[in-house]
């Protein structure tokens, strides 16, 4: 490959050119190849996302080893409303899945401020349609107190959540005192990763169930998908919400945004980012933000403050309450006071298919956002100066510059097709992602 070859020679040959300018085209190239070296251990690889089928290459938790029966019967689980029987209301059953929250169209995001689950109606044509059923007790729905992330790229997050909390190893290692029995945390205890304890605790927290479920599975195929999946398991312990949780991580792990022109342009398709994204890329990783958005997701496991409002003092606040802990981060969950108002770096793939920034949802632009970093001033009068990021200061870009890193966001780290991670349909039959009356009618399914 030419990026490969550029290791060794530091020249790029046969650029073909977008612009009328090969020189400038193939200096951009060089350019970004010598600063993504530098940034990446000395390897283009760094950034690399493996492909999805290659599962050996996907990083996977030990205790949870990918394997294609189990990744096929996750997909079904993650879309399949049938697993929608523990809703607080007759009307809701049935009516929405692991999706509702976080599907394809949305970046395998939501496209509304907050996630509703249980309580929750409508898609639109993107996700964007989802509302409250007014019909019922809000106060009684399944919506998300801090904006919904996305599960693209999960396998190159060891903790998940805003504040890291599910996950027993990396970050956790040492957070068993926090584990407390009877809330979703105990899941921690099971040892698993945290994308394993997410989907496991997630199946509960979100109102499923498989022991209720258990005429779906024997009336389906699911019940031979979970005996294949789970052969090494005692068929007594095949069915139930940690073996279903177990799949659907093993599902969310192959969503991998390796289709996006930055992906290519790494793999040695010279063509596939324009020029001014590929200077965008230079300008984004030459000011900081690749020292935090690092690696094949362009995330990281640390935890920085920026001063980013709440969905609670922000534009959003549906049954979201002031005092929640998911307000102050991961020290939310550590209960450390320097932790407060720290929120772990997200990814950065398909952003524009979820217009909402920031934990709180407070920006509706990737532009807003930057140009908010940008001038370094914090909008959450809670925040204490003394919590925010050294990172967290004026960068001086230009307009030109913001709108050129812009581009890169948005453009050079989309993948337009997403929809191979979706199923053509669930065994119940049953539509998806959302089940309801308005969603059907939204999605066109009877």
């Amino acid at each position: 490959m030419l990026h490969k070859l550029f290791i060794f020679s530091f020249l790029i040959l046969g650029i073909a050119s977008c612009s009328d300018d090969p020189v400038q085209q193939s200096t951009t190239d060089e350019e970004l190849v010598e600063l993504l070296i530098s940034k990446g251990n000395g390897s283009l690889d760094f950034y690399s996302l493996p492909s999805s089928d290659d599962l050996q290459k996907i990083p996977q938790d030990p205790k949870n080893p990918l394997t294609k029966a189990k990744v096929e019967l996750g997909k079904l689980l993650f879309h399949e409303p049938g697993l929608a029987v523990k809703s607080k209301f007759d009307e809701t059953m049935l009516t929405y899945s692991c999706a509702s929250c976080h599907h394809a169209k949305a970046g395998f995001q939501a496209n509304v401020p907050q996630g509703i689950g249980d309580g929750g109606m409508g898609f639109g044509s993107r996700g964007e349609g989802r509302i409250f059923n007014t019909s019922l007790d809000v106060s009684q729905m399944d919506v998300q107190p801090i904006r919904t992330p996305s599960v693209l790229n999960v396998a190159f997050q060891s903790n998940l959540l805003w504040n890291g909390q599910f996950g027993a190893t990396g970050i956790n290692n040492n957070t068993s005192n926090l584990w407390t029995i009877g809330t979703p945390l105990e899941v921690n205890r099971l040892g698993f990763e945290g994308t394993e304890t997410q989907a496991i605790a997630g199946l509960s927290v979100h109102r499923f169930g498989l022991s209720l479920s258990m005429d779906l599975i024997e009336s389906t195929s699911y019940k031979e998908m979970f005996n294949e999946a789970f052969s090494d398991k005692p068929v007594n312990d095949r069915f139930s919400i940690e073996t279903a949780g177990l799949a659907i991580a093993a599902y969310e792990r192959t969503l991998l945004s390796n289709q996006s022109p930055f992906q290519l342009w790494i793999d040695g398709n010279n063509d596939a980012m324009t020029n001014e994204q590929k200077q965008g890329a230079i300008l984004f990783f030459s000011n900081n933000c690749g020292d935090c958005h690092t690696g094949p997701a362009l995330n990281s496991m640390d935890f920085y403050a920026y001063g980013l409002n709440d969905l609670s003092n922000g534009t959003y606040s549906a049954n979201v309450d002031e005092e929640d802990l998911a307000h102050l981060g991961r020290g939310g969950f550590t209960k450390i006071d320097e932790d407060n108002y720290k929120f772990k770096v997200p990814q950065l793939y398909n952003l524009k298919d979820s217009p909402f920034y920031g934990h709180g949802s407070s920006f509706t632009s990737v532009k807003e956002i930057v140009q908010y970093k940008n001038i370094g001033i914090a909008e959450n009068p809670k925040v204490p100066s003394s919590q925010l990021a050294e990172q967290f200061q004026a960068l001086e870009l230009a307009d030109y510059e913001i709108d050129l890193i812009v581009d890169f966001i948005e453009n050079g780290l989309y993948d337009p097709n997403l929809g191979r991670y979706v199923p053509d349909e669930v065994p119940s039959g049953l539509c998806f992602p959302n089940n309801d009356m308005p969603s059907r009618m939204d999605i066109g399914c009877n």
